[in-house]
């Protein structure tokens, strides 16, 4: 991974999908030298034509039909920031016009489509990727490389709280499965970073508490059984007032010669055994390291930059879409399970 992207290859892009996210995709998109906007679709042209003028890509062809763009622009990479529904046929089209492909979470909006999708990008020999922008923030990004240095020992346990009274209105509040569609899938991608684990099954229980806005269930414990014989712990809700929660989680990391606790956002704690023998082991409190030197780091632009750069050169992005949906899975499971009402074991093959 290279810390500045190379001007060697000069890149063009399509956009699909125009609505309010595609603004953090385009601020950072503009700062990556050798990278134009050629295209801007989406089921509204207005919308399209507007970003593109708002950005300053006034020769960008506009259009509401994906395949028609990609035939006039012929570009190296499609930006997907459509609705879940849509990334299947997105990503489709343009695989089979050669593009690359990076796409807004979540990677599909069913198992059976992401599936198609992985098999497509494998086939057509295009890096397709997921923005799982998350874990791009610098402070995840300094608590895996403190846990990877091995400090707490070897990752036993990783529990996660997500506890916040959102209010959103619209959609959202009819729902169904709304923590575990909308928001769980953020938690489920840290926590495979997090412990460098992959997931084995789950048990997980949904239910709308008393007092709740929400027409349907919209709280949520889960139990993942994961690879390294690590448990990883969910417990969230969308409809909790009072001591909220970051929207990264508050996390605790168990390993065998200590303990983390992160808030989600610059809060850290650490501890590790100094002695052992009596009924409690003393332990020394210790600092992490400032993150890491990574031009990953930086949300929507870190991940886009990741991805540019290895469009670039040939290697492959951290959220590869064959690894992302292993994260998928982890949602899709957990609603299966709280379906159920049995635990569920997880596999990404059909």
């Amino acid at each position: 991974m290279t810390n500045q992207p190379s001007m060697e290859h000069p890149l063009t892009a399509v956009l699909v999908g125009c609505g309010g996210i595609s603004r953090a995709w385009l601020d950072a998109v503009r700062a990556i030298p050798g990278l134009t906007m050629t295209g801007f679709v989406d089921i509204n042209p207005d919308a399209a034509r507007t970003r593109a003028a708002e950005y300053g890509w006034t020769d960008a062809v506009i259009g509401s039909a994906l395949e028609a763009v990609l035939a006039q622009t012929q570009p190296d990479i499609v930006f997907d920031c459509a609705v879940p529904e849509a990334h299947l046929p997105v990503t489709l089209t343009a695989l089979a016009h050669g593009c690359h492909v990076l796409g807004e979470k979540p990677l599909a909006a069913s198992m059976d489509a992401a599936r198609q999708m992985v098999a497509a990008a494998q086939s057509s020999g295009r890096l397709f990727a997921v923005m799982q922008n998350r874990r791009y923030d610098a402070n995840i990004r300094r608590l895996a490389a403190f846990l990877r240095s091995g400090a707490i020992g070897r990752i036993t346990t990783v529990n996660a709280d997500f506890y916040i009274g959102a209010h959103f209105g619209g959609f959202r509040d009819v729902m169904a499965h709304v923590l575990l569609l909308d928001m769980a899938i953020h938690t489920f991608d840290a926590a495979r970073l997090i412990a460098a684990a992959d997931p084995r099954a789950v048990y997980c229980h949904e239910w709308n508490p008393a007092g709740s806005w929400y027409a349907r269930d919209a709280s949520a414990v889960a139990i993942f059984e994961m690879s390294a014989d690590v448990v990883f712990t969910y417990r969230g809700s969308w409809c909790a007032e009072g001591l909220r929660t970051t929207w990264e989680s508050d996390w605790r990391i168990v390993g065998t010669e200590g303990s983390v606790r992160w808030d989600g956002a610059a809060g850290f704690q650490a501890e590790i055994v100094g002695e052992r023998g009596g009924f409690f082991s003393t332990v020394n409190r210790v600092e992490l390291p400032p993150p890491p030197a990574d031009a990953r780091i930086g949300g929507h632009a870190g991940a886009i930059r990741e991805f540019v750069d290895c469009v670039r050169t040939g290697a492959t992005p951290e959220t590869t879409a064959a690894d992302n949906i292993k994260s998928l899975a982890m949602v899709f499971g957990a609603i299966e399970s709280a379906s159920s009402k049995a635990r569920v074991e997880l596999t990404t093959a059909e």
